[in-house]
């Protein structure tokens, strides 16, 4: 058998690599090589696609994307998640009212809900006869929290690379017990985040949303807030030009990011998650 090869690092596509930094940021980033393959592209080409064409996806699309996501890191192996995939049409209505009215949840060719999953080692532990003390932790909640979360953006990252497009469905978590109800999720388990995935309606443009730049995050041995403001102060001219370019309201990146966490309402109903979740099968000890 022919072993595959990663791709190899192309360190002489220094403008392919300049323009999707730029592209990513709005600014130019400082590097006099940067390495660069066919992966790294699709990365920084990533967007949030709401508006999906109704050409239906390659035959085995989902069994790849299901591997893809079965390749990413697991903490000790366990394997604490789960993925639903939904395909009735009443279910995914049901999961988009949940979601605040996201009409691409009905419309994505595929939609995923990957939820974390403590029950299967629960069972085990059952058949098994022997006590699961361990899963009532927090540490076990967030071990099959990252997990989920792990897999999830690998399919994620499998699905852009075939051209599709995709969103998130966090919104999935604003009720938490009726998510968990539509999907008929058992003890021990939640749906930690929804994934629509589907062919980019061509009729609607989708472009590169601007990150904060780098300089505004990365802390070289110690955190350091020196240089943060004016780093985010640039973030907002990016933010405010892109939602021109958009047809959005006119707002900073500052500006957003205070407004989605300012308030218990701009929760929208996951500031009961907690209780949610203990009613759900994890006592959090």
């Amino acid at each position: 058998m022919n072993e595959i090869t990663p791709n190899e690092h192309f360190h002489g596509r220094a403008v392919d690599a300049q323009a999707a930094l730029t592209r990513r940021y709005r600014e130019p980033v400082a590097a006099a090589s940067t390495p660069w393959n066919g992966t790294l592209a699709s990365q920084l080409n990533h967007r949030s696609v709401r508006a999906f064409s109704d050409k239906p996806l390659p035959e085995g699309t989902l069994d790849v994307l299901v591997a893809a996501a079965q390749s990413a890191p697991s903490s000790s192996n366990v394997q604490a998640w789960s993925v639903v995939v939904v395909e009735d049409a009443q279910q995914r209505a049901r999961l988009a009212r949940i979601a605040g009215g996201q009409k691409h949840i009905v419309q994505a060719g595929l939609f995923l809900v990957f939820v974390a999953d403590l029950s299967r080692v629960q069972r085990l532990a059952d058949r098994a006869g022997v006590t699961s003390e361990g899963l009532d932790y927090t540490e076990s909640f967030l071990i099959a929290s990252i997990d989920a979360a792990f897999a999830a953006q690998n399919a994620l990252v499998a699905a852009e690379s075939l051209g599709l497009g995709t969103v998130y469905i966090g919104a999935l978590r604003n009720n938490a017990e009726e998510t968990a109800e539509v999907l008929r999720l058992p003890p021990r388990s939640f749906a930690v985040v929804g994934l629509a995935i589907g062919w980019p309606d061509p009729a609607v443009a989708t472009d590169v949303k601007p990150r904060i730049p780098q300089a505004a995050l990365v802390h070289r041995d110690a955190y350091s807030i020196a240089g943060e403001e004016e780093a985010l102060a640039r973030a907002d001219r990016h933010s405010l030009a892109f939602r021109r370019e958009q047809n959005l309201d006119p707002k900073g990146w500052t500006a957003l990011a205070i407004e989605r966490l300012h308030s218990v309402a701009s929760l929208k109903g996951r500031h009961l998650l907690r209780r949610q979740l203990e009613r759900l099968g994890f006592p959090f000890k």
